[in-house]
Parts: structure tokens; sequence; C-alpha cells
């Protein structure tokens, strides 16, 4: 009887090549996911800082860090409520993103750095400080 179709062994070559791209793809796949999400991020704060200088623009002044990000989609009611808040506030969709890794960014007014503002991502593990992925992003890293 000639019977047709593919050995144990040929079988396990294929799998073994399978496995060799897909470790391949892998390592040189994962690195940049971490650098891509590190530049969302970036792309991101930058988005909220020209937010709030328009927010700045129609009332004189930032929200406070109590009134934080959520200030650019409703209109304060605590704090140093804005006289002229924009209909339909100052970002689209009419919510706040959160950051590649699912965690929310963290606002300050006034901020570190000199700057009037402080948006901060807490990076990868989603705690203040670290090292590579883990490290913060904040507005005063973007460059103007």
């Amino acid at each position: 009887m000639n019977e047709k179709g593919f050995t144990l062994i040929e079988i396990m070559v294929v799998v073994l090549i399978i496995g060799l791209l897909a470790t391949l793809v892998a390592v040189n796949v994962i690195p940049r996911k971490e650098e891509a999400n590190r530049t969302a991020a970036l792309v991101q704060i930058r988005n909220f800082e020209e937010a709030l200088k328009l927010y700045y623009l129609d009332n004189h002044m930032y929200p406070d860090s109590q009134q934080g990000l959520k200030s650019l989609v409703e209109k304060p009611t605590v704090g140093k409520v804005p006289c002229c808040w924009r209909e339909g506030g100052y970002l689209e969709g009419g919510r706040i993103p959160k950051d590649p890794w699912s965690n929310s960014y963290v606002y300050a007014s006034p901020g570190k750095g000199g700057k009037d503002i402080e948006i901060v991502s807490k990076g990868r593990d989603g705690e203040s400080g670290g090292e590579g992925p883990d490290k913060d992003i904040s507005n005063w890293e973007v460059e103007e």
C-alpha cells in the first residue's frame, strides 16, 4: 500500500521553523511596541497642553489640580469656576483618554519644572519614577 502524507519528522521540522520565525518577530516587535507607546503618550500630552492653552485663553487661568484634566470635558463646579468655559469642552470625544498602558494621566497646576501645568504618564508600571519603559513621561519632555 502506497500512502501519501507527512512523516512525524517533517511535521516537527515545520513546527520548529514556525517557532523560530515567531521568536524572531517577537524579539524585533516587542521593543518597537514600547517605543510606540512612549511616543503615543507624548503626543497625547501635547494634545492636553494644546487644549489647556485654549482653556487658558477662554478663562485667563488653568484648571487647578483638584479640577484636573476633567475640566477639559466638563465645566468645573469646584474651586475657581471658569467664567467662559467653552460649550462642548476642549477635547474631541468628550472624554479624557487613558495613557497607552490604560493608566490615568496625572495633572497638576502649578506644575514642576517651572511650568504652569504638569501632565504625567507614569509609564508601563503605573508608578512614579522607573527606568526604561517604566520611566515617567511628562510635558517638560515634549519639545517646543
